[in-house]
This record gives structure tokens, sequence and C-alpha cells, in this order.
């Protein structure tokens, strides 16, 4: 087993009451499936089998949490992050060999070629261009060159951004800073997006 130092840094940075329960799960998954690899995905220990998660883990001001993916939904409901709720001890978890079997149940489907989490949604359908953004990129060779570089995600957010426009005076400006934007090769959430 390969510690990730970062992980191990994450556990003695946790609260107290959730460095042991952290370290249990640590090892469970490591005895359970030894070739998994350590990571650090979204700030939290993340544990993958073959280049895809297997397991993760969280810890909180008052709760852990711990996640296997081995098809089972994981809970939206408030209850904790992962499918074992709120964990404030090592006792809160089911039993060591229940874990063991899910954990080697995720690797199984990893091996397998099974999503084990769940699928990502398919793309959603282009929208039609708007005659009068049409026009108006057109007009502009530079913002129409850069409209169709974008990505069709991109693309669609000006689009709808456009079409959600109630009053014609609202959807001529957005038309025109669509145009003014897309010559500058700004995506219409250009300000929220980082350096």
């Amino acid at each position: 087993m390969a510690e990730d130092a970062r992980i191990t840094a994450y556990i003695e940075r946790a609260a107290p009451f959730a460095q042991p329960l952290l370290r249990h799960i640590r090892q469970l998954v490591h005895a359970a499936v030894p070739d998994a690899g350590e990571t650090i995905k979204w700030g939290m220990p993340f544990f993958d089998f073959q280049g895809r998660p297997l397991a993760m883990m969280a810890a909180f001001k008052a709760h852990a949490g711990f996640g296997i993916f081995d098809g089972t939904p994981m809970p939206k409901n408030g209850d904790g992050m992962g499918q074992f709720g709120k964990l404030t001890a090592v006792t809160d978890l089911p039993a060591a060999a229940e874990l063991t079997r899910r954990l080697a149940a995720a690797a199984a489907l990893i091996a397998a070629g099974q999503p084990s989490m769940r699928p990502r949604a398919a793309p959603r359908p282009a929208l039609a261009m708007p005659d009068d953004l049409a026009l108006a990129l057109a007009g502009s060779p530079d913002a129409a060159a850069h409209f169709r570089a974008f990505p069709p995600g991109a693309q669609r957010e000006y689009v709808e951004w456009v079409l959600e426009a109630k009053q014609p005076a609202t959807r001529a400006r957005r038309i025109a800073t669509t145009v003014e934007w897309s010559a500058a090769g700004k995506r219409r959430n250009w300000k929220y997006e980082s350096c």
C-alpha cells in the first residue's frame, strides 16, 4: 500500500474523534483491495482502483462520512456524506466483513468495466440559433469565429440567455452583449471563470 502524504496530513488535521475512524477506514480499504491507490479529490481523500473511484471518506466538525462506489446510491437527504450516515466512531460503521464485501464488489465492477458511480447525464441537444442572434454574429466576423469555436455548452448559455429575454429591448441588449463578448473570445459567464 502506497500511502499518499496528503491523506496522512488530512487525517492529522481532522477533529480528534474523526482521526481513529479515518485511519480505520483507510486500513480497511487497503486490506480489502490491496491494489487501491490514494488521492485527494474535491479536498477529500479518495481511494481508486485501476484509475477509477473506489471509495471516499471525509471529516467534518462533528461527523465523518464514508462512501463506497459499488453502485449503491448515496443518499442526498442531509444524512451525511456516503452511504453510512453521519459517523462519529468506528462503531458507527457496519461490520468489517460487510465493508470488505462491498469494497470487493466495487473493485469487481471496475475490473469488469462497469460504471461504479451514477452514469453521466446524456448531453442536451443543441438549441436552434435565433435568426436575430445569427444575423448579429454574422455582422462581426471575430464574434462569429469565436462563437463557433466555443464548446456546445458555452454556445447554449448565450442562446438560452437571449431566448429568456421577455422584452424586445432586453433581447436586443443581450444580443449586442453576446456579439461584444464573443468578439473578445469571452464566454457568457467569463467573469466567474478562473484565470
